[in-house]
């Protein structure tokens, strides 16, 4: 028997690495040393290998039949040769032959070592999918091992197989992470490369916000309160929306925490974001006054084959409904699933007072939140007639300009650029306290929504 104890003591470091059962390591090495008597004798040698690990000893034998003319010289010999070993063979008998181990050893480990490889990532892709498959919407933790034109590449903690990325789009482009920081991510989705599966981790989808929640509030790990809904702008702003289970607890309270605490929490992971949050209602007009939260909406109107909200407030209580950039709004709007159109009290009288607003619906240009620009108060004429010869008559159709925006359009000058910023900040400014609010009014108590802190 030829003694080979660095190999098995490779078999048992591989073992111990890769977290393959003995037995399993032992087959790939038998493959690799049959591989290598093929390549030595041919496609068609039969052979009987012993491993002992106890001895650290491996013993290779081909086994070829005893025929009286041979037509295969990798398994067969003939009956002359035979006879050299041993007088009595007969025709049909079989030839025992002992191989040192120490003539191929070499090139058997090799391919032993491919086939070990080739199991191990099989079985390390395997049971990435079998792991994560079902993990999609959960948070996991990681450390940053580099970072490749904006993506990073992290490795999962508990899971270091796992190639784990999150590219920059699922970035908040507020933060910035050096290599060897710790992070948190949800896992987004599960995507199959020609390496094998990988994990794209998320910490802009909404999906990481409703984790973070998961993991700050006991009663939605024990499935009580529930997501529902949630919209957000990475960086600034995320809305969602809440139900309960039980009638005894408060789902935004829950949320919240004592003190804020539970909310703090969420933010101080997300740098700051201001988060607000509502009570969910399956009543879409309820919902909309609920998510327009913390502006105070008078009366909602719906017209459910638009899926349009139609929503009247105070004038006190229209910037902060509209929200800087339009943010409010927006949120509102693909938090609930429908769109929202905002109307000043004033301009909802003028179009008709008690009665609904649809039927039929305005033309675009005079619908309110899109006041004319020639009635807002403190926008120079000349600026109006440049914004209008642009094609932008409405108070909408200028919300959301950057001013980068602003200075394209033609006949802008950088002085009437700065008073359209001036006055497009001074509009939207919310004057909320600073924190992220959690808006729990429910409808007809005329009350504020109770505000989380958070830093703005």
């Amino acid at each position: 028997m030829a003694s080979s104890p660095e190999v098995l003591t490779a078999i048992r470091e591989l073992s111990n690495a890769k977290q393959l059962e003995r037995a399993d390591l032992l087959d790939l090495l038998r493959d690799g040393i049959h591989a290598a008597l093929v390549k030595r004798y041919g496609p068609g040698v039969r052979s009987e290998i012993d491993i002992d690990e106890l001895k650290g000893a491996i013993r290779v034998a081909i086994l070829r039949t005893v025929v009286e003319q041979v037509e295969d010289q990798s398994s067969q010999v003939s009956l002359e040769e035979a006879r050299w070993e041993d007088p009595d063979f007969q025709p049909g008998d079989v030839l025992e032959e002992e191989v040192p181990f120490e003539q191929f050893g070499r090139s058997a480990v090799q391919a032993a070592k491919q086939r070990i490889i080739q199991r191990v990532r099989e079985g390390e892709r395997s049971r990435i999918r079998e792991e994560f498959t079902n993990k999609v919407g959960e948070l996991l933790s990681g450390e940053i091992q580099q970072i490749e034109r904006g993506k990073l590449v992290i490795m999962i903690n508990k899971f270091r197989e796992a190639e784990a990325i999150i590219p920059y789009r699922e970035q908040n482009h507020r933060e910035h992470f050096h290599q060897g920081d710790s992070i948190r991510a949800v896992l987004k989705r599960l995507e199959e490369t020609p390496k094998g599966p990988r994990l794209v981790l998320s910490r802009g989808d909404p999906m990481f916000v409703k984790a973070l929640f998961k993991l700050e509030v006991p009663e939605m790990q024990q499935g009580i309160v529930e997501i529902r809904e949630a919209a957000r702008e990475v960086g600034s702003r995320t809305k969602i929306a809440v139900s309960s289970r039980d009638d005894s607890i408060d789902p935004v309270g829950a949320c919240v925490g004592l003190k804020g605490s539970r909310v703090q929490a969420v933010v101080n992971e997300l740098g700051g974001e201001r988060i607000d949050i509502v009570p969910w209602s399956p009543d879409p007009e309820r919902f909309a006054r609920l998510a327009l939260a913390p502006a105070r909406v008078a009366r909602v109107f719906s017209d459910p084959d638009s899926r349009t909200i139609q929503a009247i407030v105070d004038e006190d209580q229209l910037s902060l409904a509209i929200g800087r950039n339009g943010q409010n709004v927006r949120l509102a709007s693909e938090l609930t699933g429908w769109k929202i159109d905002l109307y000043s009290s004033r301009e909802w009288l003028e179009r008709g007072g008690e009665g609904p607003l649809f039927a039929p619906l305005p033309p675009a240009e005079e619908l309110v939140a899109e006041v004319r620009l020639n009635e807002l108060k403190g926008m120079p004429p000349e600026l109006v007639a440049t914004l209008e010869k642009a094609g932008r008559k409405t108070l909408r159709d200028i919300l959301d300009l950057e001013r980068e925006d602003v200075l394209k359009i033609e006949g802008m000058t950088p002085e009437h650029a700065d008073v359209l910023m001036g006055f497009l900040s001074e509009l939207t400014e919310e004057n909320e306290q600073s924190g992220a609010s959690a808006a729990a009014k429910t409808e007809g108590e005329g009350q504020p929504a109770p505000e989380t802190p958070a830093a703005e």
